[in-house]
């Protein structure tokens, strides 16, 4: 048996590389799933809500998320052609675009309307990505941290009044705003803080997800919901390309895709490299090359299998770094788990009966990390500088305009209102321009740290 052991691992291959055993495959690869499933579940339950999606719609979402993010692992961490990073990298739905979406579907007719407004936008985003990847890692330069952070930040801030509508019983629900809907998004949201005062890692990362199960079954104890979809929901079923009908394509909805992708792969970028160095494996220009190529084919699967835009999910960086387990065969391992998941809709239906309350207090938490991400992304940038200081300021107040005035471009043609109606995206498009003003093609350099004087009094003292 010692003989054939480095056959089977020779001393040149890589941890990365190692094959385990199929046990050890299996079980590493479902705590990747664990870590993951909460992102992966979340996203379209708050976009079924938002867009007023049936309870099996929903499910069919859960499902066709599941089974796509079991393929984007795949191709991200097996790899075929010039396509993939090939390190333990799981792929998610990426929560930047969940405000963009919300913002298309509330511009459309219907929930069905949207959702095919999504894919076309998602499909174009996912393939300009995989034609551009060879140029984006050059043109980073272009996203300092004073437009991403000020971008991240922007979506928090318009998510949170749907967490507060969601947590109040949700939109349309005969008893908004009473105690009982309050409570239930309180407790729901008192528990998650109690599970992170714990300060176990692994409960940390589920911290949401325990949260959604515990304020859900609290509530049907107390009768408040109804596992009644799940009896009618049936134990098999398969993700076929464009279910809900063949998608649309509109100027708006694309360019809100293009900004969420484009901060995409910035997280890429940073999430390849992290790994990278945590699995002692040198990550190239052209391993960012491929990373982001598997970015844009994951994304352009997601809209024609009916999902979402995919990128690098961070929580199982982490993971890897606390496991020391960096085989990225058990990333694939986990890959193949979701797509086994993706296809039992009668397990999705359990999380399609999650009411809006206690959704609610989980994505109080949940948009408020992502405005949190933005500020701790801004704190990077020298905000001293007036110029940038600007920049932050002006583009948060034109993404609370369409907030604040919901009928702000109105009059204006269909593809200009979609722009001017999405707070994420008009917010965005801002921060980049004036970035492009104040920073790029401006001939004078703005003043460095060591030009402000130190004594300066302050203005507002």
């Amino acid at each position: 048996m010692a003989d054939d052991s480095p056959r089977k691992h020779p001393v040149d291959t890589h941890p990365v590389d190692e094959v385990l055993p199929v046990p050890r495959l299996a079980l590493y690869g479902f705590q990747h799933v664990l870590a993951f499933y909460a992102g992966a579940v979340v996203i379209p339950i708050l976009l079924a809500g938002a867009l007023g999606l049936s309870d099996q719609q929903l499910i069919y979402l859960i499902n066709a998320d599941l089974f796509t993010c079991g393929i984007a692992t795949i191709i991200q961490s097996l790899g075929f052609w010039k396509v993939g990073v090939r390190l333990p990298i799981v792929q998610g739905v990426t929560f930047t675009a969940v405000a963009p979406m919300i913002a298309i579907g509330q511009g459309a007719e219907s929930g069905t309307a949207a959702l095919l407004a999504i894919y076309g936008a998602t499909m174009t985003a996912g393939l300009l990505i995989l034609l551009l990847a060879p140029f984006l890692g050059k043109v980073l330069w272009l996203f300092p941290p004073v437009v991403t952070g000020t971008v991240l930040t922007i979506m928090g801030l318009v998510l949170l009044p749907n967490a507060i509508t969601d947590a109040a019983g949700g939109a349309g629900a005969k008893d908004f705003g009473s105690w009982k809907h309050l409570g239930y998004a309180g407790g729901t949201l008192l528990f998650i803080l109690v599970l992170y005062r714990l300060r176990r890692p692994f409960i940390s990362s589920i911290a949401v997800l325990l949260g959604l199960v515990g304020g859900t079954l609290v509530s049907f104890a107390l009768g408040d919901t109804d596992f009644g979809q799940v009896g009618e929901s049936a134990w098999l079923g398969v993700t076929t390309p464009f279910h809900f009908g063949t998608p649309t394509f509109h100027i708006g909805p694309i360019l809100a895709m293009m900004l969420v992708m484009m901060v995409t792969v910035v997280e890429t970028v940073g999430d390849s490299k992290a790994t990278g160095e945590i699995v002692g494996k040198e990550v190239t220009d052209d391993d960012i090359t491929r990373a982001l190529r598997a970015d844009g084919v994951s994304t352009f699967l997601g809209g024609t299998l009916n999902a979402f835009p995919y990128t690098c999910f961070a929580q199982n960086v982490g993971l890897v770094r606390l496991t020391g387990v960096r085989s990225r065969y058990v990333v694939v391992a986990a890959g193949v788990i979701m797509m086994i998941l993706g296809l039992f809709p009668k397990a999705a239906a359990y999380v399609a009966a999650i009411p809006p309350d206690v959704l609610g207090g989980a994505a109080i938490a949940m948009f408020g990390t992502v405005a949190v991400v933005g500020i701790q992304t801004l704190a990077q940038a020298d905000l001293r500088q007036e110029r940038n200081s600007l920049i932050v300021a002006i583009s948060i107040g034109m993404a609370l305009l369409p907030t604040t005035l919901p009928d702000f471009g109105e009059s204006m043609p269909r593809d200009v209102a979609a722009v001017l109606d999405s707070g994420i995206t008009l917010g965005s498009l801002t921060a980049i321009i004036l970035n492009l003003v104040f920073n790029v093609f401006t001939r004078t350099p703005p003043p460095g740290p060591e030009e402000i004087p130190a004594t300066e009094p302050s203005t507002a003292a």
